[in-house]
């Protein structure tokens, strides 16, 4: 297991410079934006990929600075009701598996996407209870369109040797584990989790649990290292589906926060080991998204708990049970 970093929070750096203030703070790996909401301003994902040279050039920067790319990132919604907004989402997907591929990087981060709530409509439509009836029907619908969507793309990222890891989002389809599961299931073994436990806290999800859920089936394929506070002063008023400006912080329900901000060290270190035990081990990449501080204070405040968190060495022999 070890420390990465999505890089999306130091775009407005080179590349190189980025890598040079990741690997000064102790980062081991990096998840790089190709597309979609993370954007492609580390990584121009069209060029690079018909480029041998280019690609050769961005694996030596990694690599001379004794790291790795943990996943490439393309988060955008592929089953959008709009079919030019929905093709744009899925030549991105495409194109990060096969630069992926190229690259030997393993794994591609992503959102399921979401469907409008029938075949007339034009925006997409997230729901979250079964009634009136008309809302299960359209629940129905939506994955029937997302399972058609992402058995091809499944079989396409098998073809390619990638793993798909869906981070369960809210607004999208896919927004807690047993959803996950049930993708992974209509598809095939390359659907799997972007495990973030930020979008969990505040729906309520106990996070070792569920990372023990999506273990136990292998489907847990990369992790975001990001935390999330819940403030009960507002939460107990107006409830945790807050539609407040995430930039607004004193007035919302809950917020992105930094690493240790939302939960202490002793949940990391616990959050750390149930990954080791469900058989994960590999990054923890650090999401920055804290209103309340910089980008960069927030990384290496993140790093600080991380590093007494992770575990950097192999089990040793359980000589004391012999």
């Amino acid at each position: 297991m070890y420390i990465g970093v999505l890089t999306v929070p130091l775009g407005n750096e080179s590349l190189d410079d980025a890598l040079d203030y990741l690997s000064s703070i102790g980062v081991s790996g990096v998840e790089l934006g190709v597309g979609g909401w993370p954007g492609e301003d580390h990584v121009d994902r069209t060029s690079v990929l018909g480029d041998d040279d280019a690609q050769a050039d961005l694996l030596a920067a990694v690599e001379e600075r004794d790291m790795q790319i943990s996943a490439l990132a393309t988060h955008n919604n592929p089953l959008h009701p709009d079919e030019e907004t929905a093709a744009e989402a899925d030549d991105e997907l495409r194109e990060a598996i096969e630069l992926a591929d190229a690259l030997g990087v393993d794994t591609v981060t992503c959102f399921s996407g979401l469907p409008a709530g029938g075949p007339n409509d034009e925006v997409p439509n997230w729901i979250t209870a079964p009634w009136p009836t008309e809302h299960a029907d359209a629940h129905e619908y939506q994955w029937e369109v997302a399972i058609d969507y992402w058995s091809d793309l499944a079989e396409f990222a098998d073809d390619h040797g990638v793993d798909m890891a869906i981070e369960m989002h809210p607004n999208m389809l896919v927004y807690e584990p047993t959803g996950m599961l049930k993708l992974r299931e209509a598809t095939n073994e390359r659907i799997g989790a972007n495990f973030d436990p930020s979008h969990l806290y505040w729906q309520d999800i106990d996070i070792t649990e569920a990372i023990r859920f999506l273990g136990e089936h292998d489907a847990i394929h990369h992790f975001h290292a990001k935390d999330t506070k819940v403030y009960d002063h507002h939460a107990k008023v107006k409830g945790v589906l807050d539609t407040t400006s995430y930039a607004d912080t004193a007035d919302r329900s809950w917020l992105f926060r930094s690493i240790g901000y939302g939960h202490g060290e002793e949940h990391w270190k616990d959050v750390v080991s149930t990954l080791r035990m469900v058989g994960y081990e590999g990054a923890l990449s650090i999401e920055h998204e804290d209103a309340l501080t910089s980008s960069n204070e927030g990384l290496e405040k993140a790093v600080d708990v991380l590093s007494r968190a992770v575990f950097e060495t192999k089990p040793g022999e359980a000589y004391w049970a012999e």
